[in-house]
């Protein structure tokens, strides 16, 4: 279908999970939803460029060089490949939001920056789920 409208916030509390929610030969996009203060990602890049509309909550973007960017809902970060982020919910309830990157879902890579693996590929061998888990304060990893 040419075109496809999606109501993010919407499938977000519905699903209370990731979601591939768009996936094009030249672009992807996806939800994320954090539902608890402090639940964060490793330190990771990803190959293609890529944006992140913030939804709901607050995310703390923190960086390789440990510099740390806070958004509000309604901001929007870009993100060039290569670059290595966090995200971290420091608001005080769920954290809702939209990215979007070049390329197809299949073609992107989820680089871990302490093993510079691709974690998408470590969890397809090791059939751990997906790629991009987030840790929730006292529940371990998630997928």
């Amino acid at each position: 279908m040419a075109i496809e409208i999606v109501d993010v916030t919407g499938l977000a509390h519905e699903l209370k999970s990731r979601k591939i929610i768009m996936d094009t030969r030249k672009m992807h996009a996806w939800m994320h939803y954090y539902p608890n203060p402090g639940d964060h990602d490793d330190l990771h890049c990803h190959p293609g460029d890529q944006t992140f509309l913030l939804l709901e909550g607050e995310c703390t973007m923190s960086f390789e060089d440990g510099g740390k960017s806070v958004l509000k809902p309604g901001m929007v970060a870009l993100i060039e490949g290569g670059t290595f982020y966090q995200l971290e919910n420091t608001g005080d309830g769920p954290m809702v939001f939209m990215g979007t990157r070049t390329g197809p879902n299949s073609a992107n890579q989820h680089i871990n920056y302490d093993t510079r693996e691709d974690m998408r590929e470590f969890n397809r061998k090791n059939k751990r789920g997906t790629y991009g888990g987030f840790v929730s304060p006292g529940e371990g990893h998630h997928s």
